[in-house]
């Protein structure tokens, strides 16, 4: 065995795939099976009302069955991407990977389906004979020409959409690095001239797929292996490549690379040679596809053209053409609108908005991900990268809009945007909860003030906010370091209309906001010198003046520090006129819906009035997101079992509620599984008020409240939205050192809407 395959991660590699479990996908239960009224459902005899219903209309197969999700990855093992034939049996590995993208990309069940037939008409007629079991197939890792055969029988024969990824998933993501490499150089596909090496099914196809878009038939050149592909040629011929045989004396590649201005590779290592590249047109496109070895590296590229435009199939260099930017929302897209087949308009509509997606900003998710690469667009970023969220709502829809104009749809998608918007909300897991909150949000426009205005995450949420919503935001923070550190980000550039910096070193308001500090603070403790520095050097309390002084209507602080310190600067400048914190509520999302919890910050030991005042922000705060709430006051006495200091305030608290005769519904005091298990409940108070589970649990103390808070982030894979700080008015949120961009930008829009109660 060879030593250096030990070093470059062998083992790793197979304990991957070994452990905990062999393999790299299980099936799991998506209804309950606990008792036998359950069996009688899931199976006999209930299963039988299923089976008749979809008998009597097939449609209905989507409804009653995993059909309308599932797609089954089928191979033969032929030409497994840089293995080659290796066998049906060894390209397992592959097909369940491909299937676990699938799953992970975009929430679409695949069965790995591997076949030992080499005939591709047999390997056709199996495919075509699994058609009740699935909603569409990826055929994967074929040999050509056998690729077409396989793929024109199941497309004629079947009636849901059959997609061979080795060549349309490459087509399109080339086609969608093509259309923006074009766009920079400043030229169209109509004028160009692209030379081709490679004439199996990738290459095939993304050469019809730049037809498609425009490109000249005479004006491509395609070589593989012998050399040129020209009439009258003999050996190694096929229908495919025999329709961009040029009528040409020329036989080699460096025979027809002078002048060409894109090359497209597919074919292998080293074949392009610097000195060929010194023969295109300037500044040329190259595309070296080749895996694991490109036709030719970057960097030797860029020694003879230093102006070329290159992309590999590699993930170590830039513009890496990946075949996952596609073909998971494409199925998606394709799956929903019920399509019969993926047509060439549906193809195009992807390469559409793969290409746009490149040209807007980078999302901050994807910025983590890859964080230490500039993504902004230009020659070293043509196409997103994989684990960009927004891939899934914009190119499922333009699929599936593209099906319903086409005609191939079954179940026309009526509503695409509240479709992209459903999208988006299964990887943005905050996106469906907050959808009130930013329409809310959308009614007026407000100025938020970002304490921290120098950090990357304000100033990718600012970016976001001036691009998603109306609000303003003001940075708070050194022009220069914001304008440097907004450039490192890869963020398109701003006019200053767009967003307002306060620089605390030199802002000409700085006598006025150190004046009115020390007029708020000047009988407790604060000197005009000590106000000067404040002002200087404390942005939270800068940005607490803005909001009293009316230049804000509201601030975020708190992504660095401690959160009792930036509330003493919040509480000192504006809890006046009847505004005091009365708690910090965190909503949790968690898979089985949102949860509330409070007080996590604001008092340790809160009071039974100060529990009183948490329990109705709550409430408050609760239905600003569409919801009703249901609270439970949570403690370690259960229904007054015991007589403990946490029970007695929560009791107190419950006499306080039911004084004032709030419109919710709560109760108290109880454990959490008491108010999260409506049966345990049941037992042991069968006259309980409270319905079901509660979706909102107030502690007696804060330690408690923040630990549950953590265990559900950590440990549920809970999202945070939050804290948020009740009882200001919503003038002031104080968040996390934790938070993400993502979390910033929802905190903005729950700023950015206006209240009329304390709360």
């Amino acid at each position: 065995m060879d030593e250096s395959r030990h070093d470059q991660g062998r083992h790793p590699a197979l304990d991957y795939h070994e452990f905990p479990k062999p393999g790299k996908l299980e099936i799991r239960a998506t209804k309950p099976l606990a008792n036998g009224r359950d069996l009688s459902r899931a199976y006999s005899p209930g299963v039988a009302e299923a089976c008749l219903e979809i008998k009597a209309d097939p449609a209905t197969a989507s409804r009653y069955t995993a059909r309308g999700n599932l797609v089954a990855v089928v191979s033969n093992g032929t030409a497994v991407l840089g293995l080659g034939n290796i066998g049906a049996l060894a390209s397992k590995p592959v097909m369940e990977g491909k299937a676990v993208l699938f799953k992970k990309f975009a929430n679409i069940d695949a069965f790995d389906i591997e076949v030992n037939q080499s005939d591709p008409e047999k390997l056709a007629e199996i495919v075509c004979a699994l058609e009740p079991s699935f909603g569409a197939i990826n055929l994967e890792d074929i040999k050509a020409p056998d690729c077409f055969i396989v793929e024109k029988i199941c497309r004629e024969r079947m009636n849901i959409p059959v997609f061979h990824d080795d060549q349309h998933g490459t087509a399109i993501v080339v086609g969608a690095a093509a259309t923006n490499a074009l766009k920079i150089a400043g030229k169209r596909f109509e004028d160009v001239k692209i030379v081709s090496t490679g004439g199996g099914a990738a290459g095939i196809a993304c050469l019809n797929m730049l037809l498609k878009l425009g490109v000249k038939r005479e004006n491509v050149w395609l070589c593989d292996i012998d050399g040129l592909v020209y009439e009258g040629r003999n050996g190694d011929m096929n229908p495919h490549k025999a329709a961009y045989a040029q009528k040409t004396e020329l036989r080699t590649l460096d025979d027809v690379i002078g002048g060409a201005d894109l090359f497209l590779g597919l074919s292998g290592p080293g074949v392009l040679k610097p000195e060929m590249v010194a023969k295109m047109a300037k500044d040329p496109i190259i595309f070296a596809l080749a895996n694991p070895t490109p036709e030719i590296l970057p960097d030797e590229v860029r020694k003879v053209a230093p102006g070329a435009i290159v992309a590999t199939g590699r993930s170590d260099f830039p513009n890496q053409v990946n075949n996952v930017l596609c073909f998971p929302f494409i199925f998606r897209g394709a799956l929903d609108c019920g399509a019969t087949v993926i047509n060439d308009e549906m193809q195009i509509a992807c390469i559409e908005g793969i290409a746009a997606l490149a040209r807007t900003t980078t999302s901050a998710e994807t910025a983590a991900a890859y964080s230490g690469e500039k993504l902004t667009f230009g020659p070293d970023y043509l196409i997103p990268k994989p684990f960009d969220p927004r891939l899934i709502g914009v190119v499922a829809s333009a699929v599936a809009r593209a099906a319903t104009e086409t005609g191939v749809a079954t179940r026309p998608i009526e509503d695409l945007d509240a479709y992209r918007r459903q999208l988006e909300g299964s990887v943005f897991k905050s996106a469906m909860i907050m959808r009130p909150v930013f329409e809310a949000a959308a009614t007026v426009t407000r100025r938020i003030v970002f304490a921290e205005g120098e950090d990357e995450r304000v100033l990718r949420a600012a970016n976001a906010m001036i691009e998603e919503t109306t609000d303003r935001p003001i940075l708070i923070g050194r022009p220069e370091v914001i304008a440097a550190r907004w450039d490192r980000a890869g963020l398109p550039p701003r006019p200053e209309s767009d967003f307002e910096i306060v620089n605390p070193q030199s802002d000409a308001r700085y006598r006025d906001y150190w004046s009115t500090y020390h007029e708020l603070m000047a009988r407790q403790g604060v000197t005009p010198d000590l106000a000067r520095a404040i002002m200087r050097t404390n942005t939270t309390a800068i940005a607490a003046i803005m909001v009293h002084r009316g230049e804000a209507d509201s601030l975020i602080c708190g992504t660095f520090g401690q959160y009792l310190w930036h509330l003493k600067y919040v509480r000192e400048v504006l809890a006046r006129g009847g505004l005091h914190p009365i708690g910090a509520l965190s909503l949790m999302i968690l898979e089985d819906g949102p949860m509330f919890i409070a007080d996590c910050q604001v008092h340790h030991e809160p009071t039974p009035e100060q529990i009183t005042e948490a329990v109705l922000g709550a409430a408050r705060h609760v239905r600003r997101f569409g919801l009703v709430p249901k609270v439970a006051l949570c403690s370690h006495s259960q229904f007054g079992s015991l007589d403990t200091d946490s029970g007695r305030r929560m009791r107190a608290a419950l006499d306080m509620l039911d004084q004032r005769e709030p419109d919710f519904v709560y109760e108290g005091e109880m454990n959490v599984d008491s108010a999260l298990d409506p049966e345990l409940r049941r037992r042991q108070l069968p006259q309980s008020r409270l319905e079901g589970m509660a979706n909102v649990l107030v502690f007696a103390n804060s330690d408690t409240a923040s630990g549950v808070r953590n265990i559900l982030k950590m440990k549920a894979g809970g999202l945070e939205v939050g804290p948020i700080l009740m009882g200001m008015g919503n003038k002031a949120h104080i968040v996390t050192p934790s938070i993400t961009t993502r979390g910033l930008l929802n905190m903005s829009a729950l700023a950015g809407t206006p209240v009329t109660y304390y709360g």
